[in-house]
């Protein structure tokens, strides 16, 4: 399967109208593919058709009709772009990870669908030094809340790892159009408010269009994890800063248990960092949006955001990444599955 040179492929894509779905099925329709794609709510269905692709009404938390929407897809390809954490709720966000992804796992085998391409996180790896590659363990003895987070995207990866062919997209944190991160987000009313704080934790983020580009060349990537993020870990001390001047909002507080005078020191050994040299090298995979400030300058409609000494270069020369210091990368008051 050659997402570059085969088309006519039929794709089921559960949680099409979220903020990656809805970016998702332009790209397969303009590569030739037919969409169907999964919306529990009859509002978004219109959405969904003039995207181009067929809507599903389903919920899929109900097993029985995600296996017939599945069945009457005929399709080649299942796709999972599912969250629901609109009301920041990581119990429930689990809770889908790990049904909503069984369901759709069953579904699947039983149509007889070889390839899932599945929407994970990068920042669930063990504690440990520099930046994490697909082959190190999740974080499964993490204290909660932590813990609760971990063991629903393990849930969701073992799963999914049950079909023939299967990709798991570990993606770092969401910002653009439509998620937390962007001038009309909830980060963004947090550093209005004074509340977004800078601290010397790292994360790890990739552009939602970076992203969606990622789910489809993975319709021809090898098995395995990918981790797809940027190429620059930012520290609290330099994003926040940079994200609360690409909103407009004022500088924010600066946490006191941050060590600015050590370059990319993290208070907490989750974040890490994730190495994404892996889906760069050996998979091609190249963002739009190398690093997150000209992705923030993009939103501000600004010139590029200067490095001021927190990030960790890559011994290839580009910087790594980390997706540690945030639980989840989700489009703010919706519920996409």
């Amino acid at each position: 399967m050659t997402s570059k040179n085969v088309s006519g492929l039929r794709i089921f894509l559960a949680g099409g109208a979220g903020v990656l779905g809805r970016r998702i099925i332009p790209l397969l329709v303009a590569a030739g593919h037919t969409v169907v794609a999964t919306t529990r709510h009859e509002a978004r269905t219109g959405p969904l058709r003039d995207l181009g692709a067929t809507p599903a009404r389903v919920d899929v938390l109900d097993a029985a009709a995600l296996a017939a929407a599945v069945r009457d897809s005929g399709a080649d390809v299942v796709m999972h772009q599912l969250t629901d954490l609109a009301g920041g709720d990581l119990a429930a966000n689990a809770a889908l990870r790990r049904d909503g992804t069984r369901n759709l796992v069953d579904a699947a085998l039983a149509a007889g669908v070889r390839r899932i391409v599945a929407q994970s996180i990068c920042w669930t790896y063990v504690p440990g030094e520099g930046p994490a590659r697909e082959s190190e363990p999740l974080d499964l003895g993490a204290p909660e809340p932590r813990r609760t987070t971990v063991a629903g995207v393990a849930a969701m990866e073992s799963a999914v790892a049950e079909l023939p062919e299967w990709v798991v997209l570990r993606y770092g944190l969401l910002y653009g159009p439509g998620t937390w991160f962007e001038p009309r987000g909830l980060r963004a009313a947090e550093a209005r408010e004074g509340r977004l704080v800078a601290g010397a934790d790292v994360t790890s983020f990739v552009h939602v269009d970076d992203a969606a580009a990622a789910a489809l060349a993975a319709l021809d990537w090898p098995v395995g994890h990918v981790n797809v993020c940027d190429d620059e870990p930012a520290a609290g001390l330099d994003w926040v800063p940079a994200f609360c001047r690409a909103v407009g909002a004022p500088a924010p507080p600066v946490s006191g248990a941050s060590a600015p005078s050590v370059s990319g020191a993290s208070a907490n050994p989750a974040a890490r960092g994730a190495d994404n040299r892996h889906a760069r090298r050996d998979l091609g995979w190249t963002p739009a949006y190398p690093s997150w400030r000209a992705g923030f300058a993009a939103l501000a409609g600004d010139r590029d955001i200067p490095d001021t000494g927190h990030s960790r270069q890559f011994p290839s020369g580009r910087v790594g990444h980390s997706g540690g210091g945030h639980d989840e990368s989700v489009p703010l008051r919706r519920k996409a599955r």
